[in-house]
């Protein structure tokens, strides 16, 4: 397995690990953290598996597909048929696609896509 590709496993566990563990304490972080973080670890999420996923493309290829990806289920969440509210009572598919759009949820996603960027950018060379 390419080096690459194991770091992006270990990133994409332990960003799971820290979302899960921001909902689970989430009474003893400050509120703002309460509200945004999990959004921008959920964008961090899909960069991750991009990169994983698409090895050979550019940092810039990867972001702008985790961003786009990321971007589009936030505007699926202004769909409501009876199937896809059905997904989303599922637990998991609560998880990926979401309950309401919010537009702040946009700006975590821009930010969690941005520091996978930026740390990718100063820390793996592609």
């Amino acid at each position: 397995m390419n080096p690459n590709r194991f770091l992006y496993l270990i990133l994409l566990v332990l960003t799971i690990v820290s979302g899960l563990a921001s909902r689970h304490f989430s009474t003893i972080l400050p509120h703002w953290v309460q509200l945004y973080l999990g959004d921008g670890l959920w964008a961090f999420m899909v960069f991750v598996v991009f990169g994983f996923l698409f090895q050979t493309k550019s940092t810039r290829f990867v972001a702008i597909t985790a961003l786009a990806f990321s971007y589009s289920i936030e505007i699926s969440q202004l769909y409501h048929a009876s199937w896809i509210d059905a997904l989303r009572a599922n637990p998991l598919g609560g998880l990926i696609l979401g309950f309401g759009f919010l537009w702040s949820d946009l700006v975590c996603y821009t930010v969690g896509v941005g520091f996978g960027y930026v740390m990718e950018k100063v820390f793996l060379k592609r």
